[in-house]
């Protein structure tokens, strides 16, 4: 019997995606089956899914067996009580690849004081020589595959890392903290702080005043993770006051971020447009391929999401 794949996110999406997920179900031995965006709810195998679709009720999906997120958050999904499948998250190359560049970029841009000089031409001879990386300790909030993969790259540039979690992790040449204890002393010890923990009704707000206390004056606050995590006000105050240097933001309560938002305006903000990586279709169908497979020979899925958790 042919399995039923149904694909359900943006309909622009299906160009991007239909090529290379028949190309890795291929390459994945998958060879019998139906890959659609409309598929009888009782018919569907497996669900390839994106939040942002149209598909909220699950209850019919009776003989479903998976339902692969296409994205790495999953926060708008595991409050639905119709979803009993089994879910699970993206984690793949591509999308770790992009969120180490862009969290390395902006990590060597505040380091080398690169803005005093893109925005300085003013005829001033500016000379002061920045510190190396191994004086510059940097703390990434939240070490999961992405999180662990900018840690892990930016300890080989140099820089003295330090990474928190909520529950303890062993990685070669990171100082790994858990629990409240451990969160202040990852905060009090940095200089650039990277957000990549998921969000949770725990981690909303952990980056409130107090949190923004801890950091020492002058550092620096880099957000690729999610919006809610900061306190906007509290962040806002911070900046005003000079205790935070720079906040370079990808991601936002709102978005689009409203254009009369005060962060726009802010001279100590960059705002980008939630780019620091997104998922490649290509890799994501490998992932995705693979994780059929499993489901076909009665072996683990990968990436499973802890509903209890949220991630």
């Amino acid at each position: 019997m042919s399995l039923n794949i149904l694909f359900a996110a943006r309909p622009e999406r299906w160009a991007e995606y239909e090529p290379p997920l028949r190309t890795a179900f291929e390459a994945a031995g998958l060879k019998d089956y139906n890959l659609s965006m409309e598929i009888p709810p009782e018919q569907v195998d497996y669900i390839v899914y994106a939040p942002n679709s149209t598909l909220r009720d699950f209850t019919p999906y009776t003989r479903t067996k998976g339902v692969f997120n296409l994205w790495a958050g999953v926060e708008e999904i595991t409050g639905n009580k119709t979803l009993t499948q089994p879910l699970t998250r993206m984690v793949d190359d591509g999308l770790e690849r992009g969120m180490v560049e862009w969290v390395t970029g902006h990590t060597l841009r505040h380091h080398l004081g690169m803005d005093e000089h893109i925005l300085g031409q003013d005829g001033t001879w500016r000379n002061e020589m920045p510190p190396l990386a191994k004086h510059r300790p940097v703390t990434i909030l939240g070490l999961g595959a992405l999180g662990r993969a900018c840690a892990e790259t930016l300890a080989h540039l140099g820089f003295p890392v330090t990474g928190w979690s909520r529950s303890q992790k062993d990685i070669p040449g990171i100082t790994c903290l858990s629990g409240d204890d451990g969160f202040a002393r990852a905060l009090e010890t940095a200089q650039i702080v990277v957000l990549l923990v998921p969000y949770t009704p725990q981690t909303e707000n952990l980056i409130d005043a107090v949190a923004l206390s801890r950091i020492p004056a002058g550092g620096f606050l880099i957000n690729p993770g999610r919006g809610p995590l900061v306190d906007d006000d509290a962040l806002i105050a911070a900046l005003d006051s000079g205790h935070i240097a720079h906040a370079t933001l990808d991601v936002f309560r709102t978005e689009p971020l409203p254009p009369e938002h005060p962060y726009w305006a802010h001279p100590r903000v960059t705002v980008t447009p939630h780019i620091a990586s997104e998922t490649r279709a290509d890799t994501a169908a490998e992932v995705i391929a693979e994780n059929i497979r499993r489901g076909e020979a009665g072996e683990p899925l990968l990436h499973l999401v802890d509903r209890d958790l949220g991630y």
